[in-house]
Formats: structure tokens, sequence, C-alpha cells
């Protein structure tokens, strides 16, 4: 019996062109969010040995690098600070003269468009190294709320257009949204991590931020990467308290928590494509095991397909480079 082929999907591939024309999914340098790691002193660019490619940089070098990214037409960075002097209470996170605070207001003296968002957290600040105030060993969510607040307001005072909570305290979003609403920053956006795995993909970044725990772990307020139907219960929470943005993090392992909270709230959603994501790939690439660029471009593809609206990553100069010589 004779059998006539009258459905060929191939027909839709058959060039570049048509492959362009029917695309589902597009990726824009509107997208990308790029992190910096900023610290004191003066003309430092250190590259960060788990992170090939990624540096600490001093507030001069790092205007100069920020400049780079918004001419590749980068929208957005995000600031994480690294501070001379840590102490329980992280009192530098929230210091009118801190790190962030001093590079907010020195980026935006030259770059008014650039958007600026500041991570707003304690564990780069505590000599603990933990996210929140200590209390017998253990991290006090309510006595944490009111110095995240603190940091956030002084963030935005400095001149930050938008904060980042990504200490996963409960109600910390609805603390801040009522401190900077009071104070009469009601135009100033929340980006809440709002399902913030507790994570083997952080590694390099506790490097970077020089965070890492000096006892026990974060998995008392950092969510178990089993659990699925408890990020929608944390962005619905975070929604309530007025978050505008919300994140899953990290990025690649959690796609279906990504589609998930698209098919479930109607809020723009972020991706994290965060530190250990980085490094797999770097380190794969140096190996001649991955072609890099073809790799970051497919995961980046994929997080847009999952439904992200934005992606922060350390790949974003390279993804603007890319997507201009297409």
């Amino acid at each position: 019996m004779e059998f006539e082929l009258l459905k060929r999907p191939r027909r839709l591939r058959l060039s570049q062109s048509i492959r362009d024309m029917v695309r589902e999914t597009s990726l824009d340098v509107k997208d990308l969010i790029y992190p910096y790691f900023v610290v004191p002193g003066q003309g430092i660019k250190q590259e960060i040995k788990s992170m090939p490619g990624v540096f600490h940089f001093s507030i001069d070098k790092l205007i100069e690098d920020a400049k780079e990214a918004y001419g590749l037409g980068i929208p957005a960075i995000m600031l994480f600070g690294i501070p001379s002097h840590k102490d329980q209470l992280a009192s530098q996170a929230y210091a009118d003269d801190g790190i962030v605070q001093r590079a907010v207001r020195a980026i935006k003296d030259v770059m008014q468009s650039l958007i600026v968002i500041t991570d707003v957290c304690l564990c780069e600040y505590t000599s603990h190294g933990h996210c929140g105030v200590i209390e017998n060993c253990y991290v006090d969510n309510d006595k944490t709320l009111e110095l995240l607040a603190k940091t956030a307001l002084s963030h935005v005072k400095a001149g930050a257009d938008m904060v980042a909570p990504s200490d996963m305290m409960d109600g910390r979003v609805g603390y801040i949204r009522q401190l900077l609403d009071r104070e009469g920053y009601v135009n100033i956006p929340i980006m809440a991590y709002s399902a913030k795995y507790a994570s083997s993909f952080y590694g390099p970044f506790r490097e970077a931020a020089q965070s890492t725990p000096q006892f026990g772990d974060r998995k008392t307020y950092q969510m178990d990467p089993a659990n699925s139907d408890e990020a929608l219960r944390e962005i619905q929470l975070d929604i309530s308290e007025g978050a505008d943005i919300v994140m899953v993090k990290p990025a690649l392992p959690y796609l279906d928590v990504v589609r998930r909270a698209k098919d479930n709230f109607n809020v723009p959603i972020a991706t994290y494509n965060v530190s250990g994501e980085y490094a797999m790939i770097k380190a794969a690439a140096q190996s001649g095991w991955l072609q890099e660029k073809a790799i970051v471009m497919e995961s980046m593809v994929s997080m847009k397909r999952a439904g992200s609206d934005m992606i922060i990553t350390y790949f974003a100069k390279d993804v603007a480079k890319w997507l201009t010589i297409r």
C-alpha cells in the first residue's frame, strides 16, 4: 500500500531564514542583567579563580566595565558588595558609606539611564556568613527583617533603581515595601528572590562574595531542592507582600519551577543563571568538551522558553555580543 506523506515538519527547518520566521522563543539583549562584585580600593580588577572572566572590581574599574555593558545594550546590572569589615550585625550592609552605597552613587553620577539593582542580603557582611541575625546558633527571622529593610533603604537613598532581597527570610518583602513607602520611595520596584533553593550550584559565588557560612548551612531558610509546590507558595506570599518581580534561583535545574510560576502568576519572572552553572560551562569549554557559545545560547533560550522574562547571568556581555553578530 502506498503511503502519501502530507505532513513534513522539516519543511519549516529548511533554511536559517525559515527557522527564524517560525521561531517560538526569542532572546534579546534587553532580557539580560549583568551581576558585579564590587570591593574597596582603587584600580582593582581581579579575576575570581572559580569563575573565569568574572572579576572583583573596585568602583573606578566597575564604572569602566559597566559602561561597556551598557554600550552593548544591557539595560541593567546587579551589585554585590564585599566590605573591608564584617561583624555580627552586618553593619556595613546598611552604612551610608558602605561599598554598595558608594558604588551606586558613583555609577549614577555618570550613567543615569543604566538600571542599578542591588542585592539585599547580609551574608557578605556578617562575620559568620549567614544571611541574618544569629541567636543561639540559629538565624532569627524577625530580628533580621529590620536590618534587611535598613539595607534596602540605604541602597535606594544612594540611588538604586530596584532592590532585590535574596535572604529568604519570611515577611521581608512586606517589611521592605512598607519602609520604602513610608520614606517616600513608593515607585522603587522590588525583585524578590522568591524561590531560592539551598543549592550546591552556589559554590563559586561563595568564593566571589566571601560569604561561606562559618557554621552549619542555609537549609533552614533556603528551599529544599525537592519541592516545587512550596515554590509557588513562596512566590504567592512575596507577591501579596508587594513584590513586583519574582525570581527562581538557580535557573537550569529549576526550569520546571519557572514554568509553573509563569503558568500561575501574572508578574514578571526572573531567573538567575548562577555561578555553578557558569563555572561548569566555562570548565567544559576550556577543556574542549563543549562549544561555549552554542551551549550558552541554548541555555539562555531554555530559560526564556520556560517562562523567564529576564535573566541574570555572568554571560550577559558575551550573549550581548553574540546577539549582534548572528
